[in-house]
């Protein structure tokens, strides 16, 4: 009942809306822009310019127009190159040599060099849990020349390739030495890339508007595009990233062709477009919604309290809360690793399969709280936010003292980084999720993948995963290596880094566009996409 009437009310505000759409979405303006502009409404506001700062995903398909990587996976999941031209292997694995294409160029104009390589590299092995993962089994890089540079590891790793393609998360995207040698736990500002766009700062506006033009001096790959490998090329002039973080106002400017694309609909509102034959609306690949304790204050540095988020936690109401249509969404996933993934597994999941306020209040009670605030993060301007609320009262059921703090989801990215304890400006417990090609191994997972003294938003630490996920990469049989992932996800479920709050399908929506189906990926590229 509740979903329908978010289903009538959607299509109520929308009407009303179209009449007055220009006058509420005053961010989007007509007046000299080239023809052949893509206007997108994102889902988040752009703050954090730097891909490798945090995992936000707005920050990530920030990065994928203005920077390029040496391996991409295209739609099978299996790495290609990109940036990279040749590469060959020694027979044990531990020793590879990788040539860049000729003509690479960063958009101030300097050629791409193998030191820029082994600098970015560098740095994203610092941050990135698979780069993390790389480096532990001892690899260490070389520039043979100009163009060349090798990778040696003295460990067994059979996923050097999946870890230079990794596609989200924290993408290895390359840039220039000078840029890449910063630290990595200081935001690089200076915008130089290799990717298929140029970010145009001075029409840069926090909160409205993000643009980007084509890059003259980018040379795509010959093979087409696949997934995210192949031939980036860019069939427009400008994109423009409209921040209209109101559902309705997004949805009117939409459906009267003041905008090109929703990124990511809002689910009450997926009937209405279905309904406009002009509107064609683009499934995803599945994502998973994650609550993500702070593993460093009380009482969330006790497992047990973590645990107890497990039998708060019911899936379908979540996922209903937040209004995806039945097709859309998974009404309960017993696995971490994505329903319908090759690592699927519902290896220690019983004990929580079905909600239970008793167990929860006894484990917060073992864990020693007594009642303090905790600091619940709530976007007001993102999917998650009906999912918060939930939880919220959940929470309250099981005794628990809930301080919800409400604001944008930029704003949640930002504040989701400090250390700062609870009552001074940090915070107990925020919710995110994960897209297929981040929660779907032990390695791209996050909260799974962080080893003790990760850098991750959270800042989970369990010895027991560090040794399995170290086991899980060294090991050449597939079939032990499912094994494996069984026992990860077992102890999991008893180190509780994260708890899933169910999986689904995110949505996005274009108007009068084709080519749209690299969208599937979950990340939002703006190559291979043309307007008439």
């Amino acid at each position: 009942m509740l979903l329908k009437m978010n289903k009538l009310c959607a299509a109520a505000l929308v009407a009303i809306g179209l009449t007055g759409a220009t006058i509420a979405t005053t961010t989007v303006s007509h007046a000299a822009t080239p023809a052949k502009t893509v206007r997108m409404v994102p889902h988040a506001d752009l703050k954090t310019l730097d891909p490798l700062f945090n995992t936000a995903y707005i920050t990530r398909n920030h990065g994928y127009m203005v920077f390029d990587t040496l391996f991409a996976q295209d739609s099978k999941g299996v790495p290609q190159p990109e940036m990279v031209d040749t590469y060959t292997k020694s027979d044990d694995g531990k020793t590879w040599t990788f040539t860049l294409r000729p003509g690479l160029r960063f958009s101030d104009g300097t050629p791409v060099t193998a030191a820029d390589c082994v600098a970015s590299i560098l740095r994203w092995g610092k941050k990135d849990t698979m780069g993390q993962a790389l480096f532990r089994a001892g690899a260490e890089l070389t520039a043979d020349n100009d163009t060349t540079f090798t990778l040696t590891i003295t460990q067994p790793f059979g996923l050097v390739l999946d870890a230079l393609s990794k596609p989200s998360g924290l993408p290895l995207f390359v840039m220039p030495k000078r840029l890449a040698d910063t630290d990595p736990s200081v935001a690089v500002t200076e915008m130089v890339g290799s990717g298929p766009f140029l970010f145009k700062r001075d029409e840069w506006v926090p909160g409205n508007k993000v643009v980007y033009v084509k890059n003259p001096d980018y040379v795509p790959r010959k093979e087409p595009a696949d997934g995210l490998a192949g031939g980036k090329v860019v069939n427009v002039d400008r994109v423009e990233w409209v921040y209209i973080p109101d559902g309705n106002t997004a949805t009117a400017a939409l459906m009267n062709g003041e905008v090109d694309m929703i990124e990511q609909v809002q689910p009450d509102f997926v009937p209405v477009l279905e309904s406009n034959p002009d509107i064609k609306v683009n499934p995803m690949v599945a994502s998973q919604g994650m609550v993500v304790p702070n593993s460093l204050f009380p009482p969330f540095n006790d497992p047990r309290a973590r645990q107890a988020l497990f039998y708060l936690v019911n899936q379908k109401e979540m996922i209903t809360a937040i209004g995806y249509p039945e097709g859309f969404r998974v009404d309960y996933c017993a696995t971490l690793f994505i329903c319908g993934s090759p690592l699927a597994t519902d290896a220690g999941a019983a004990p929580y399969a079905k909600q239970d306020i008793a167990r929860a209040k006894q484990l917060f009670q073992e864990a020693g709280y007594k009642g303090e605030k905790i600091v619940l993060l709530h976007p007001t301007d993102n999917v998650t936010g009906p999912a918060v609320m939930v939880l919220a009262q959940n929470l309250k059921k099981a005794g628990v003292n809930v301080d919800m703090q409400s604001m944008d989801w930029a704003s949640v990215a930002a504040r989701r980084l400090k250390k700062d304890a609870p009552d001074k400006g940090g915070w107990n417990i925020f919710l995110t999720w994960g897209g297929y090609f981040d929660a779907s191994t032990p390695l791209t997972n996050p909260w799974i993948a962080a080893a003790c003294g990760n850098s991750l938003p959270g800042w989970p630490c369990d010895k027991q995963l560090d040794e399995l996920r170290t086991q899980w990469t060294q090991e050449p049989d597939a079939a032990k290596r499912k094994e494996l992932v069984a026992r990860i996800q077992e102890r999991a479920f008893q180190a509780a880094p994260y708890v899933p709050w169910g999986d689904f399908k995110p949505i996005s929506a274009t108007r009068g566009l084709s080519h749209t189906e690299l969208f599937k990926t979950g990340v939002t590229v703006m190559w291979n996409l043309q307007k008439p």
